[in-house]
């Protein structure tokens, strides 16, 4: 019987997903696993016996990724389920800040008294002209799930597509319209986009990337459309692009102290995946994700592991090991099982930094208390777990 925990309201199609082997508990510390959205965890005292936390959503920046690897706890989160939700409105926000459609609402609802505003607004409507996005050119700085999302319809569109990612996946090129432009500088885009748009986690390399100096080399009149994360912009050097009329609008879904008092800026609620469809995708993805690992040991989509995956259980007795990244971990992990008298059919592991997960598969045999605790004596070992 494992036990979850639902940090926020998570979607029922995803908790309807556990079975009757598991149950809810409204306390972490009595829980195996955790769900969480945006509620930040960073304050929050991990449970020793706490197992993960999956994260229904793609930032991870409201979990302390670090701790959580130190206590052998793995976190995941759930990359593409709410990509169509956040491309959606990425391409809103493009035709928000090329139209003036927000200036134009608001003059209408100023003007509703007016008994004869439909004149009038055939007077003023040349004041919120704007232009087309169908033959301009738009960068996408990111190709994961939403940037490549951005891109295609980008193309379908109308528009001439460069996109920038120096860690572009095969998979991610595979789904990329053939006429999306790849550079391979940053540089490319900033000289000759008319519109950016970012796609991009915050990490120590991307942090403040659209910065005084990218700024600068940008085009006059250029419109930035940022749906990832509110540092990836020095939003002091912004402001005064935007008050400069160099930028010419920026649309963020980050209200904050500084953005909110940008001039030609349109700030939206953080409602990038905030859709019944992309709540419900996300739930499931993150409830598939706890499932698999409680049952079958296999970590896939983690952020502070790296990925193994050696398919559903098939009867045999699997051992989870999470310990330190250093040399002769494995070897000595499959001493101590063969010294205990059992044969390995599979084994999968893999690095992340300084920790690493390793899963093994017997073939038949039962794993005694004593073996467990040899392993977990190992220098290095940070938790063993038996899935029988």
């Amino acid at each position: 019987m494992f036990n979850i925990h639902c940090v926020n309201n998570i979607a029922k199609v995803g908790t309807d997903r556990f079975g009757s082997n598991y149950g809810f508990v409204d306390d972490a510390a009595d829980a195996d696993a955790v769900i969480v959205r945006s509620a930040n965890l960073h304050e929050v005292e991990m449970p020793k016996n706490l197992l993960a936390i999956a994260r229904a959503g793609a930032g991870v920046n409201n979990i302390p990724l670090d701790t959580c690897a130190n206590m052998g706890i793995v976190v995941f989160n759930t990359p593409g389920a709410n990509a169509n939700a956040v491309k959606e409105m990425t391409i809103a926000g493009l035709l928000l800040a090329s139209r003036d459609i927000v200036g134009s609402i608001e003059w209408v609802r100023t003007h509703s008294d007016d008994p004869d505003i439909s004149k009038t607004v055939e007077k003023i409507k040349k004041d919120y002209a704007g232009t087309e996005l169908a033959g301009k050119t738009i960068g996408v700085i990111g190709l994961g799930a939403i940037g490549a999302q951005v891109a295609n319809t980008c193309r379908q569109l109308g528009m001439r597509v460069l996109g920038f990612d120096p860690h572009l996946s095969v998979n991610a090129a595979w789904g990329l319209d053939r006429h999306v432009m790849h550079v391979s500088k940053l540089s490319e885009i900033l000289e000759q986009a008319d519109f950016i748009t970012l796609h991009v986690p915050v990490l120590s390399s991307t942090k403040r990337m659209i910065g005084a100096d990218e700024i600068a080399a940008m085009k006059d009149g250029v419109i930035i459309v940022n749906f990832a994360r509110d540092s990836l912009v020095d939003e002091i050097a912004l402001t005064a692009a935007l008050q400069s009329g160099h930028v010419r609008r920026y649309v963020t879904d980050f209200a904050n102290s500084v953005s909110t008092q940008m001039p030609n800026a349109i700030i939206t609620s953080h409602l990038g995946a905030s859709t019944r469809e992309s709540e419900d995708n996300c739930a499931v993805m993150a409830a598939d994700e706890l499932m698999d690992y409680l049952e079958n040991g296999n970590v896939i989509n983690s952020v502070n592991f790296g990925r193994v995956d050696l398919g559903r259980k098939n009867g045999n007795t699997r051992i989870s090991i999470i310990n330190r990244n250093i040399p002769n971990m494995i070897g000595q992990i499959t001493n101590n099982i063969s010294d205990a008298g059992l044969n390995i059919e599979n084994l999968a592991n893999k690095a992340s930094g300084d920790v690493a997960y390793t899963l093994v598969e017997l073939a038949g045999g039962t794993v005694e208390p004593a073996l467990v605790e040899k392993l977990s004596s190992i220098d290095g070992v940070i938790r063993v777990r038996v899935i029988a």
